[in-house]
C-alpha cells in the first residue's frame, strides 16, 4: 500500500512521456506495488521493477522495509528454534528429590540426592554439578555473604557423566575435602546453607543442551535418612516406580560430623559399640541401636 501511494503521489501510474522518471519503474498498478513490495521483503530482485533516485521518500522506505524484513525474519526463526527445540519442557520431565539425605554408605558419611528423566528419549553426556552456598569470613576478615563452594561427587567412572537409565542416587563423600567435613547434625539445623545441583545434558531428538536446577536449604535435608529403591524385577524385566521416587527410610547414622567421626576412630568404633550390646538389652529397648550408634561419644 506505501509503495502504491508513494507512486500515487509522485504520478507513475498517469501514463506520461519517455522523459518522466518515476521514483520506482514498471509499476503501474497496485498489483505491480504489491509485487515490488513482496521483492524488497525478500530480496528477490527480478530485475523489472526497481527504484530510482528520483524519490528520496522512496529511498528511505526501502531502507525501513529492509530492516523490518530482517527483523520479521529473525523473530520468525527465532520462534520455530524454540518450538522445534523445546528445552524448558525437556527440562520439566527432569526431576529431583525433594529431600537430600545424609546416611552412611559403603562405610562413610555420604551426602545424597535422588534425580530421574520422566520421558522414554535419552538424555547425552548429562552431567551433575554441585554447590554449597554459605556465608564465610576470611582470615583478613573479609566477609563473603555467598560464598560459592564446589562439591565433588563420588562416581567411580571418574567424571561426572551419568547415565540417565533410571533414577540415580547422586553420592557426594563427606571427607578431609567436603565443605560438609565439620557438620553435624545439630550444626545443620542452624547453619544458613544452600546446595545448589545443576543437571546438564544434551537432548537426544533435537541436539539441544538442556539445564535443570534445584536447591536444598538446611531444613531440606534430612540427617540419618536414605532413600527407598525405586526398581523391582518383575517377569525378568526392570520396573521404576516414581511413586517411590522421593521416599526416604530413617537408618542408624552418627549424628556428629564427619571430623568427628575421623577423630574418634571412624565407624568400625560404633559398630564395635552396637555389637558388644547384649541381647537382652536390645529386647528390652530396641531402639537403643540407633541410640548408641548416633551418640558420638
Amino acid at each position: 500500500m506505501i509503495w502504491w501511494l508513494v507512486a500515487f503521489a509522485h504520478g507513475d501510474l498517469d501514463q506520461k512521456g519517455d522523459d518522466f522518471v518515476p521514483c520506482v519503474t514498471s509499476i503501474h498498478s497496485f498489483s505491480s506495488a504489491f509485487l515490488f513490495s513482496i521483492e524488497v521483503q525478500v530480496t528477490i530482485g527480478f530485475g523489472g521493477r526497481m527504484i530510482t533516485e528520483e524519490c528520496i521518500s522512496a529511498i528511505i522506505i526501502l531502507i525501513i522495509q529492509n530492516i523490518v524484513g530482517l527483523v520479521i525474519n529473525a523473530i520468525m526463526l527465532g520462534c520455530i528454534f524454540m518450538k522445534t527445540a523445546q528445552a524448558n519442557r525437556r527440562a520439566e520431565t527432569l526431576i529431583f528429590s525433594k529431600y537430600a539425605v545424609i546416611a552412611i554408605r559403603n562405610g562413610k558419611l555420604c551426602f545424597m540426592i535422588r534425580i530421574g528423566d520422566l520421558r522414554k528419549s535419552m538424555i547425552i553426556s548429562a552431567t551433575v554439578r554441585m554447590q554449597l552456598v554459605r556465608r564465610t569470613t576470611t582470615h583478613e576478615g573479609e566477609v563473603v555473604p555467598l560464598d560459592q563452594i564446589d562439591i565433588q561427587m563420588d562416581n567411580p567412572v571418574g567424571t561426572n557423566g551419568i547415565f540417565l537409565v533410571s533414577p540415580l542416587i547422586i553420592c557426594h563423600v563427606i571427607d578431609k575435602n567436603s565443605p560438609l567435613y565439620e557438620l553435624s547434625a545439630d550444626d545443620l539445623q542452624h547453619e544458613d546453607i544452600e546446595i545448589i545441583v545443576v543437571l546438564e545434558g544434551v537432548v537426544e531428538t533435537t541436539g539441544i543442551t538442556t539445564q535443570a536446577r534445584t536447591s536444598y536449604l538446611s531444613e531440606e535435608i534430612l540427617w540419618g535418612h536414605r532413600f527407598v529403591s525405586t526398581v523391582s524385577e518383575e517377569e525378568g524385566m526392570y520396573a521404576v516406580d516414581y511413586s517411590k521416587f522421593g521416599n526416604t527410610v530413617k537408618v542408624p547414622t552418627p549424628s556428629c560430623s564427619a571430623k568427628k567421626l575421623d577423630e574418634d576412630g571412624g565407624l568400625a568404633r560404633f559398630k564395635l559399640q552396637d555389637s558388644s550390646s547384649s541381647g537382652s538389652v536390645r529386647r528390652r529397648h530396641p531402639s537403643l541401636r540407633v541410640k548408641q550408634l548416633s551418640a558420638c561419644q
